[in-house]
């Protein structure tokens, strides 16, 4: 078969092929027959689909910008366990870009940072050259004159010559010498037998949040809340915390005496039986004024110190000047109002209780302080007035003996107002960073039973922001 094969290969090769062809054939004439045999089905044509356009994305209407990767992160700092519940938020100041923030945007309780709200509201609605008045005004029978407080705790009983807590403060003396001189050419011969004691500028009653401690009156940070007080109701006029009494009209109706009789150089003018009685003025004929320093004055004075007396007096002020009745209640509407209308503070979520930040009842968010502070630091409408009276580390007001040690670094670069009460310790304010970015900030340390050592702590985040400046990470 092979000896075939090799020997006639073409022509075994033409008769397999054949054979190929005619197998293929045949399988396909097969496979057609079956095909053609099978039964029709029917064929289903698909109902089209009606699809709905997918609403439009939102496109931003402001311009692309691009935002840095910054990688110095106070994260560590921020977590200090001596913070307790930390809230807070940094800002830079030219652009207002969100740098930091933990927990910003809940308001929290400020202490004494809400007194730089208080100072805003007061040059808003005052004027920074705004003075306190204090008058005397003769009364409705002969023999009366009435003492007319308008809530000036600067008013003090020392002499002329000697000055107070309050430097340049206006002297019960001068009222007196003023009150002698003009009530014997009104009435000769008649001596004054009684003073009034007004100080119905704001209800005498509304005098004490209950939220306040009275240890805060005792110890001597706060008197209570009268339009009619001499030497913010001190024991010491001499002293920043000094203890207050219980009645602060009648402490001033008696040195106010004590300040006539010496004014009444011929013994005619006072009758030795004169007293002091509670009451209204409705007489206009004035024997006497004297008039506080500038408002631009006692806001610096305010916020050194973190003086809560001249914080509540102006908080009610304020009221008063925008029409309301002075009481504690209207803060929560004058107070916002000013800061709205002038410095287009957003109100949102604001509780003011006080004037001075004492309550906890307080609230603001740190976000907001924040960016107000940005306003503050350009002193945007009048209000380089409280930046001027903001503390600087390591150098003034309440944070003078602050920021030693490594943090010594930031002195003389932040600029803030302290805060603290049983349970929280805040700062606020702005930072000339390290590298040249201006920064503003809002921390509150918050906790039942936080410790004194929050300040250090307080004052390290601050450091920390300081050496970060425009590479400052939320991470």
């Amino acid at each position: 078969m092979g000896a075939l094969l090799r020997k006639h290969p073409t022509a075994w090769i033409v008769s397999a092929a054949a054979a190929v062809f005619v197998l293929l054939g045949t399988g396909s004439v097969f496979a057609g027959v079956a095909y053609a045999s099978r039964a029709e089905a029917p064929v289903e044509t698909p109902e089209p689909e009606v699809s709905t356009p997918p609403p439009p994305r939102p496109v931003s209407t402001l311009p692309p910008t691009v935002s840095r990767l910054r990688t110095c992160s106070i994260a560590g700092a921020a977590a200090d366990p001596r913070l307790m519940g930390f809230q807070g938020t940094i800002l830079r100041a030219d652009t207002g870009e969100v740098l930091f923030d933990r927990g910003g945007a809940t308001p929290a309780r400020t202490a004494s940072v809400l007194k730089v709200f208080t100072a805003a509201a007061a040059v808003s609605a005052l004027g920074p050259d705004f003075q306190i008045r204090t008058s005397v005004l003769d009364g409705s029978t002969p023999g009366t004159i009435v003492l007319v407080g308008r809530g000036d705790a600067t008013l003090s009983a020392l002499p002329v010559g000697q000055e107070s807590f309050y430097p340049g403060a206006p002297k019960l003396q001068t009222l007196a010498e003023q009150t002698i001189a003009a009530y014997q050419v009104a009435h000769p011969g008649v001596p004054i037998t009684q003073v009034v004691l007004d100080a119905s500028y704001w209800n005498a009653a509304d005098k004490w949040d209950p939220s306040w401690k009275r240890s805060e009156q005792t110890i001597g940070y706060h008197s209570e809340v009268t339009a009619l007080q001499v030497d913010g109701d001190r024991a010491d006029p001499t002293k920043s915390t000094s203890p207050r009494s219980t009645d602060p009209i009648g402490r001033a109706g008696a040195a106010f005496l004590a300040a006539l009789k010496a004014a009444d150089t011929s013994g005619t003018v006072v009758d030795p039986a004169v007293g002091t009685a509670l009451g209204t003025a409705v007489g206009q004929t004035s024997f006497g004024e004297v008039a506080s320093q500038p408002l631009r004055t006692l806001i610096k004075q305010m916020l050194l110190v973190s003086d809560n007396t001249l914080a509540e007096m102006l908080a009610r002020i304020v009221s008063r000047e925008s029409g309301m009745n002075g009481s504690a209640a209207s803060l929560q509407q004058a107070i916002p109002g000013q800061l709205s209308s002038t410095w287009q503070v957003p109100t949102a979520g604001l509780v003011i209780r006080d004037g001075s930040g004492l309550s906890d009842l307080n609230a603001v968010p740190a976000t907001v302080m924040a960016s107000f502070m940005r306003q503050v630091r350009d002193g945007t409408a009048g209000l380089d007035v409280v930046r001027d009276g903001l503390s600087v580390s390591g150098k003034s007001g309440g944070l003078q003996s602050r920021f030693t040690g490594d943090n010594a670094a930031a002195r003389g670069a932040v600029f803030a107002k302290t805060g603290w009460i049983d349970t929280a310790y805040t700062l606020a304010g702005y930072i000339n960073a390290a590298d040249g970015t201006p920064l503003t900030f809002t921390f509150y340390a918050i906790g039942d039973g936080i410790k004194e050592s929050a300040r250090a702590a307080l004052d390290t985040l601050a450091t920390a922001a300081f050496r970060c400046g425009d590479n400052l990470s939320n991470n």
